[in-house]
């Protein structure tokens, strides 16, 4: 068994918990900034679930956090090469031009327990968490927009089995319209991998 399920307290990500632990970082302005004041609003306008695991030594300590939110991964868009692929792995006869996901909108380690594999823990939970029998809707897939940054991909496509939804940096671009250098990549990960194991 891993940290998170021996130390640690599952709870959802409200403005209690929030108010009543020490405030969260993760060494990202950014995340530090959704964790503390957009994640209960993003909640409350249906847009995003939050969550977080409370150290059981310091109940007021979070030990790390994160948001999923209902999303699909479209093939439409897909140059033909890259939508053979994922199509590779589905029925022929339920090839669609979307498939159901889950969007793991924001994820974050709080600092102080950083090198302990705990991101990677998260992720696996997360993982079971929506392949198990008592998951209330169909998901293929867990996509995230993780930031364009060595140290992040490497974190989610080495160590987390991920995968860019876009062979190139350059091909993500022209099919979404947006400048390089991309500030993210959108990755994914098929579950049925891990359903069928």
């Amino acid at each position: 068994m891993g940290f998170l399920l021996n130390h640690t307290t599952f709870q959802v990500l409200s403005r209690d918990v929030i108010d009543s632990c020490e405030p969260f970082t993760c060494g990202n302005a950014d995340l530090d900034d959704f964790f503390l004041r957009d994640a209960v609003l993003y909640s409350e306008s249906l847009l995003g679930k939050s969550y977080c695991y409370l150290s059981r030594k310091a109940q007021t300590e979070i030990v790390c956090a994160f948001t999923v939110s209902n999303d699909s991964l479209r093939v439409d868009m897909l140059p033909n090469s890259r939508k053979k692929k994922v199509n590779s792995t589905i029925p022929y006869s339920k090839q669609m031009r979307r498939y159901p996901a889950v969007l793991i909108g924001r994820l974050g380690v709080n600092i102080k327990y950083a090198r302990r594999n705990i991101g990677t823990e998260l992720l696996s939970l997360i993982k079971q968490w929506f392949i198990e029998r008592e998951n209330k809707t169909g998901c293929r897939y867990l996509v995230v927009d993780a930031y364009n940054e060595k140290s992040v991909l490497d974190f989610y496509c080495t160590k987390n089995g991920f995968r860019p939804l876009f062979s190139t940096e350059e091909q993500e671009a022209e099919a979404l319209h947006q400048q390089l250098p991309l500030s993210t990549r959108y990755l994914f990960f098929d579950l049925i991998n891990i359903s069928q194991s």
